[in-house]
């Protein structure tokens, strides 16, 4: 059986691609990617950056959206009061009130798919995507810069940064690269002998790096340089995972699997969700609470850290790919845009 080239959002957001193109393979997910990359490539991705550490602005800029609020999204961050979001096309959205009205950001250099996110601090961010994309921003995400390629062949899934000089990048095939100066150079992380591909970084409580993959790989690094491999119950795709304050972590993807350890990942638990429908993201709520999304309009509820949820399917049945705090509640974002908040 193929493996899905990209995450599942990007393919998921590549569908339409198909048609036109006639790419198509055994998995509809992996045709789909394929077809998003070729497109990808097509449309010039980007211009290359300038001397290291320059950031200058491409001459491709992301392609406007007329209704920001219903362009395809993919993943959400705070830059401190501001939520910033990425998805299609090098879509950048901003919020300044809390996700009641969007606008696109000024200056993003590519029209490539932007899968992932994060800001170190209230001004200083970096987004990736499709074509090997690193941008950087130093104003809350008004303006974007072209940091890094890392090549046409490879997509980026995730990023995290220690500080504003340490930071980390992971993507397909195994793909991870990573900077000790600011992004203005990078060289790349041999995780294993796997090709498998990477799909997100999250830090835990301790100081550790974790990375979850798919075919149930999980990877921990406690210097950032040397991973090892943390064995789990689970062979399927792992689309993410997350720290919780009491020192848990749970791991999440394919199947409605979520996957929780009290011990640092000697040992796992795997909670029931009653739903076959993957997980794609999670948010803390400020009474301690997570709510995972996921795709088919399903939203999981948890009081006790993961060891049991609620589900629900939601009638608009929308592939959430990111959920994000807001005014104390959850704010879901989809491939459909920007969902209202409920009551």
């Amino acid at each position: 059986m193929k493996r899905p080239l990209l995450r599942f959002a990007a393919a998921l957001c590549a569908a339409q691609l198909l048609a036109a193109s006639g790419i198509a393979g055994d998995d509809p997910a992996d045709g789909a990617a394929r077809a998003a990359t070729a497109a990808d490539a097509a449309a010039g991705t980007a211009a290359k950056a300038g001397p290291a550490g320059a950031g200058k602005p491409a001459a491709v800029q992301a392609q406007k959206v007329q209704h920001p609020e219903h362009a395809p999204l993919l993943a959400a961050a705070r830059a401190g009061a501001r939520l910033v979001v990425v998805g299609d096309y090098g879509t950048i959205l901003l919020s300044d009130d809390d996700g009641k009205g969007w606008r696109q950001a000024q200056s993003v250099p590519t029209r490539v798919t932007l899968t992932a996110l994060e800001f170190v601090d209230d001004r200083h961010g970096w987004a990736v995507g499709h074509g090997g994309v690193i941008l950087s921003t130093d104003d809350a995400g008004e303006h974007w810069s072209l940091r890094h390629e890392a090549g046409s062949d490879v997509a980026l899934f995730s990023v995290h940064f220690d500080d504003l000089r340490r930071g980390l990048v992971v993507g397909s095939f195994g793909f991870a690269s990573r900077t000790d100066d600011g992004g203005a150079t990078w060289r790349r992380v041999q995780l294993g002998d796997q090709d498998v591909h990477l799909y997100q970084i999250f830090p835990d409580s301790r100081g550790a790096t974790w990375i979850a993959a798919e075919m149930g790989t999980v990877y921990r690094s406690h210097d950032g340089e040397r991973f090892e491999r943390v064995e789990v119950p689970y062979s399927g795709s792992l689309w993410g995972g997350m720290a919780t304050p009491d020192g848990s972590i749970l791991l999440w993807g394919m199947g409605g699997t979520l996957l929780r350890s009290v011990d640092d990942g000697h040992s796992w638990h795997q909670t029931s969700t009653d739903t076959q429908n993957p997980i794609t993201a999670a948010c803390r709520l400020p009474d301690g609470r997570l709510v995972f999304v996921g795709l088919g309009g399903t939203v999981l509820a948890s009081s006790d850290g993961g060891a049991t949820v609620s589900t629900e399917i939601r009638p608009t049945r929308h592939a959430y790919t990111a959920a994000i705090l807001a005014h104390g509640k959850p704010l879901l974002f989809s491939l459909a845009g920007v969902e209202p908040p409920q009551p």
